[in-house]
């Protein structure tokens, strides 16, 4: 056994969802009754796989959890004694580069009149205009709100509903925790909003814009996530048992995933978000380095590696497939070769993105925001887990 800089488990997971994400939406645009999927595996099971897609944006939400509460707590020692400044800065430092550079993307290609960049949707239009109120709404984290007034009124800006949700928490986060400076107070904080998401659901079931993108309706999944990495903390499992947790967890997301979210929007997403916490929790500390897992798991860790950037500008690229074919048009080989390509451009995308803006900007902004002392006390296993 050795160290790691990166829990591959994690990654995995991270992959898993953003492929979820991607294929759901690359079927959303492009149609599923003329896919490999639906001949191979028959349309109902078909359709089971790919359009739950949205419960990857709820793995991404747990995962979130864990990752921060768990970074807080080895990097100030309890989440009573975090840091606002530095907190903020860790968070701007890893969300603002690359969102900025896919939002000035979208913007000017929507501008220009790009279908599918621009705030047309369903048939009604909104002028050029409200592209800052959209930019604006994104920046600030309350896009997922704008679009509960509005609609899906833009193809690409509106999947960073997700965004908002994540960064209100973090908002919130620090400020709670120094304010009560008790690590009890935020774990029954914690589990009040555990039981609030499937109360919040159920009275918003008749409009997805609510029961799936309200904060109420996702802050359940990212207060799992902390809950886990708390009681990773104090009680992390042996290794047999960690794989048997593993193993069980893997089995009920997979399950619960299958069945659906249609006619469970009420418990699913917390029933997948429970799944999901235990597997953090078994994934927790050290890990082995199977060789031969490793390697069979490489593509997904490396997509989990690069989901934030795949997440901000898949959409960019879908939507410029979109341009040149329509719904319907591909076949079944054809709508294969488009997807291998829509997920090779997507990640050759990220990559870059990541290599050349994220990583220099965040590197850049840390180094020279936060205090010298604090970042030779953080761990260099720390800092691969952020984001």
């Amino acid at each position: 056994m050795r160290t790691q800089t990166r829990n591959p488990h994690i990654d995995v997971l991270r992959g898993v969802s953003i492929i979820a994400v991607m294929l759901l939406h690359f079927t959303l645009a492009f149609g599923i009754g003329n896919s490999p999927f639906a001949e191979l595996l028959g349309l109902r099971f078909a359709r089971a796989l790919i359009f739950n897609g949205n419960f990857g944006v709820t793995l991404f939400f747990v995962i979130s959890g864990y990752l921060i509460t768990s970074m807080s707590v080895l990097r100030w020692g309890a989440l009573a004694r975090i840091d606002l400044p530095t907190f903020y800065t860790y968070r701007f430092a890893r969300i603002i580069p690359a969102l900025l550079v896919a939002l000035i993307v979208i913007v000017t290609l929507g501008c220009l009149g790009v279908p599918y960049f621009s705030n047309t949707d369903d048939g009604h239009h909104l002028t050029a205009s409200y592209f800052w109120i959209a930019v604006g709404s994104i920046l600030t984290f309350w896009h997922n709100v704008l679009m509960q007034q509005q609609g899906w009124f833009n193809y690409c800006l509106n999947i960073y509903w997700s965004l908002s949700v994540e960064e209100v928490f973090y908002l919130g986060l620090p400020a709670f925790c120094l304010l009560f400076r008790r690590t009890g107070l935020f774990v029954v904080a914690c589990v009040a909003l555990i039981i609030y998401g499937p109360v919040y659901r159920s009275y918003h079931l008749g409009n997805g814009l609510f029961w799936e993108c309200g904060y109420g309706a996702c802050f359940d999944s990212i207060a799992l996530g902390c809950l886990s990495a708390l009681l990773a903390r104090r009680r992390a499992p042996g290794r047999l048992t960690a794989t048997l947790l593993r193993a069980l967890s893997a089995s009920g997301i997979v399950v619960t995933y299958l069945r659906g979210i249609d006619g469970h929007e009420v418990f699913g997403f917390t029933l997948i978000s429970f799944c999901t916490a235990i597997y953090l929790l078994a994934s927790h500390g050290e890990w082995d380095s199977n060789a031969w897992a490793l390697r069979l798991t490489s593509p997904l860790r490396w997509l989990g590696r690069h989901s934030y950037e795949l997440y901000l500008f898949h959409i960019v690229i879908l939507a410029l497939m979109r341009n040149v074919y329509a719904r319907g048009e591909l076949q079944p080989l054809g709508w294969a070769f488009w997807f291998a390509f829509f997920v090779i451009l997507s990640g050759m995308l990220a990559h870059l993105v990541a290599q050349y803006i994220s990583e220099p900007a965040n590197l850049a902004i840390r180094t020279r925001y936060l205090n010298w002392f604090d970042r030779k006390a953080l761990p260099a296993k720390a800092t691969s887990l952020i984001g």
